[in-house]
């Protein structure tokens, strides 16, 4: 099998990228419960992964195959960790903010103290599932991390996600609860 090519995102992928997140995710744990309703789930998680997006595409830590069919988004050590809800207040109702930043601060209150490499989301559109385009875009950040000699760490609320980034050398730092969610902290 031939190595996917892995670029830099940029503003051009955006529209892909939230396309593939918004499908990726539309099963996940963490995203259903912050954005439970079918209806409103699409408009809301593009909004959310839209955030995510614009805070990471100016800083290079946004590795992608296929102009956003997979990507990983990452957050160098310098990157400032704020809340994800914090520029979507005319985006989201008051009752899915007040989620998200619950979900933030338990997650940020977990995070190790030091420099770090963070790995926000990982997500692949399902068109292109079982190619292991992810594992290649972990693998980049996680050379990328290893280069300036420092861990890695994510975080998960799904289970069957814990076991996939184990296989892949990561190990359980930490399990806190955010709300109804079980999160591990993981680091590499």
């Amino acid at each position: 099998m031939t190595a996917p090519e892995i670029t830099v995102a940029t503003p051009a992928d955006r529209a892909r990228a939230l396309e593939s997140l918004v499908a990726a995710f539309a099963a996940d744990h963490v995203l259903r419960h912050l954005f439970p309703d079918d209806t409103s789930y699409p408009r809301y998680a593009a909004a959310f992964f839209g955030r995510l997006f614009d805070r990471r595409v100016g800083r290079g830590t946004i590795w992608t195959i296929e102009r956003g069919a997979s990507l990983a988004l990452w957050d160098d050590p310098a990157a400032p960790h704020e809340p994800a809800a914090g520029s979507l207040a005319d985006e989201l109702p008051a009752d899915v903010r007040a989620r998200v930043d619950a979900y933030d601060d338990a997650v940020h209150a977990a995070l190790p103290p030091g420099p770090f490499w963070y790995l926000g989301v990982l997500g692949t559109h399902p068109a292109h599932a079982g190619r292991r385009w992810g594992h290649a875009l972990m693998a980049h950040g996680l050379r990328r991390a290893a280069a300036d000699g420092l861990p890695a760490v994510l975080e998960t609320s799904n289970p069957a996600n814990v076991e996939v980034y184990r296989r892949a050398g990561w190990e359980v730092a930490r399990e806190v609860s955010a709300g109804p969610l079980p999160v591990w902290i993981m680091r590499r």
